[in-house]
């Protein structure tokens, strides 16, 4: 295996990993700052919806360029808003508009970043012979490292040194996944010839490209049947996650619980991820994403009764690891299905889905626990649950998963300029409504 995988792997991991450690700290250091619970979500609040629109436009850039170079300039606006807090402290003083303007400027290279790499994965197999099972399932362990040690590490950093280090701490470790990710081949990110100039029309915009995106991905049953399945879990377990797990605990007088959940979640992604990676290559893949749909489906169950702590922990662990097994394979059938000239706006664009599907999920369970209960909100997550499950086991979309070449060959990009040529028509009109 070339040097190109454990590059590319190495930087995921520590692009996770600066993204978790601030995840805790950045509202640790704002609350302490401003004193302002309200100030302190008024950041979360503030950027959500940049990171949406950046996911969705960052496509097209990825689309055009080289996709390790993006990887790159993700990874070093997100250092540079985090290490240009503690310099603006220095010189002006943090004020809570600092934080958001700040924040925002992030946002344009977390989601961004995201895409940049998923988009670059296919090119990495190419270029290093590595199995896309393998990829896949130590990409969720790697993730899974990154989410069990960032909390850890910000709350211990929090603890022994001044925010304004900690702040440096995480800007480095983006830095770092910079660095890592220029070690790369910068031919490996390239677009292939003719994919990105058949997207660069004279008098083209950006607003028109991130059209053709969607007309791709809602062309294509497989990619609308994974993008409702990933949305709706998400929007499912963001309530859970978000609302009804902190508020069960609260009522039972164990708060620090949500965060034993949270660990023991990460341990079966990891165990999942790692079970993929070995073996995701043997069996039928159909096989694998009914045993992780129906596992995932078990261990929402356990937790949705919040009959004790025990029986929630255990349902974290099976909803973890059977959470792995069908999102790597998913990723996989990705690098097989994503037409090349488009990877960058799809996964953008799928990426803002679940951005925006986690605050509907924890507002919407916030309006059923407000006019109902607790009870209420259980019963309609796992209702929102149910449907994706079902969208997994039932859509034709699905059935069908035998194994293919990577998609990059001249055919397929013919055919899906094709199809979008077709699709044009027919769908213009629902692509001005998805666009408002």
């Amino acid at each position: 295996m070339k040097f190109a995988a454990p590059a590319y792997l190495a930087s995921y991991f520590l692009s996770i990993l600066g993204n978790s450690i601030a995840a805790v700290a950045l509202p640790l250091i704002v609350l302490r700052t401003t004193g302002s619970v309200l100030g302190t979500g008024s950041v979360a609040a503030a950027t959500a919806i940049p990171a949406i629109f950046a996911g969705l436009f960052m496509g097209v850039v990825i689309d055009r360029f080289n996709r390790r170079d993006c990887s790159i300039v993700t990874d070093l606006i997100s250092a540079f808003s985090i290490a240009a807090l503690p310099i603006v402290d220095q010189i002006f003083g943090l004020t809570l508009s600092w934080f958001i303007l700040l924040g925002i400027v992030g946002s344009l290279g977390d989601l961004p970043g995201l895409a940049a790499r998923t988009a670059l994965l296919p090119a990495i197999l190419r270029h290093s012979g590595a199995s896309a099972e393998r990829m896949a399932g130590f990409s969720q362990v790697l993730v899974s490292l990154a989410m069990l040690a960032g909390p850890a590490l910000a709350g211990t950093l929090m603890a022994v040194l001044p925010g304004s280090t900690v702040l440096w701490i995480t800007a480095g470790t983006s830095l770092l996944a910079a660095m890592t990710t220029f070690l790369i081949p910068r031919q490996v990110g390239e677009v292939p010839a003719g994919e990105s100039a058949s997207n660069v029309q004279p008098g083209g915009t950006g607003w028109k490209a991130v059209r053709e995106g969607w007309h791709v991905l809602l062309r294509s049953p497989f990619l609308v049947a994974v993008a409702a399945i990933s949305s709706l879990s998400i929007m499912a377990f963001g309530a859970l996650q978000g609302l009804i797990l902190p508020v069960y605990f609260t009522g039972i007088d164990q708060p620090s619980s949500l965060g034993f959940v949270l660990s023991a979640m990460a341990v079966g992604t990891l165990a999942g991820g790692a079970i993929y990676g070995i073996a995701g290559g043997r069996g039928a893949r159909r096989r694998w994403l009914m045993t992780g749909l129906i596992g995932t489906t078990i261990g929402f169950a356990a937790i949705a009764t919040l009959a004790s702590v025990t029986t929630i922990l255990i349902g974290a662990v099976i909803l973890g690891l059977s959470s792995a097994l069908y999102s790597g394979l998913f990723g996989v059938l990705a690098i097989e299905r994503v037409p090349e000239h488009v990877r960058g706006r799809i996964a953008g664009i799928q990426n803002a889905l679940i951005t925006a599907a986690v605050p509907l999920g924890i507002m919407g369970a916030a309006v059923l626990i407000e006019v109902g209960s607790l009870l209420v909100a259980v019963v309609a997550a796992a209702g929102v649950w149910g449907v994706a499950v079902a969208t997994g086991l039932f859509a034709p979309a699905l059935r069908d998963l035998a194994p293919g070449s990577i998609a990059t060959d001249d055919s397929l990009h013919s055919e899906a300029v094709n199809d979008l040529a077709d699709a044009r028509p027919a769908l213009v009109d629902s692509s001005s409504a998805l666009t408002g």
